[in-house]
């Protein structure tokens, strides 16, 4: 199960053999700005196999999203989150950075969404985003999605946003 192309986009699984990709997308300290750091190689290899655990589990993961003519752009998909006790599907993204603010993070979250709804039939999805990362809640909103709480995890702090169907 993978979402529709969009116009510029198409989404895949991603397997082992995008490690490279992986490794430099999530070890980008642009990229991972919002995060505690950015990841090293084999935490991108446990990405893809937490990805790879999802597709076996749910039938749907993070997927790898590139252009038509296949450059890497980097991964979009549905994720189970823990927020405040309870798991609320999550749609995620991250674009390579010198591939950000072009429309395509909203463009396959978008898709991840319709892909939630149609398909899924999810009764509502959330994005979970540091609260300083305007780029990110600018593409929740662009979803539909709707402020729903501020949360702290220690030192981590968090915007979740949603929207039911």
């Amino acid at each position: 199960m993978i979402p529709s192309a969009t116009s510029r986009l198409r989404f895949r699984e991603m397997t082992v053999g995008d490690l490279n990709d992986m490794a430099a997308l999530l070890g980008d300290p642009r990229v991972m700005a919002y995060y505690p750091a950015p990841k090293t190689r084999d935490e991108a290899s446990r990405w893809i196999a937490w990805t790879r655990r999802n597709y076996a589990e749910h039938g749907y993961g993070l997927w790898v999203i590139e252009t038509h003519d296949g450059e890497f752009v980097g991964d979009c998909g549905l994720t189970w989150q823990p927020v405040d006790g309870a798991q609320r599907l999550e749609v995620g993204y991250h674009v390579r950075a010198e591939m950000q603010g072009q429309g395509l993070a909203t463009e396959a979250a978008a898709a991840c969404r319709d892909f939630a709804r149609d398909q899924l039939l999810a009764p509502e999805l959330v994005a979970i985003i540091h609260p300083d990362n305007t780029a990110s809640l600018r593409v929740a909103e662009k979803l539909g999605m709707t402020h729903l709480q501020d949360h702290r995890s220690g030192h981590v702090r968090s915007t979740v946003y949603a929207m039911r169907f």
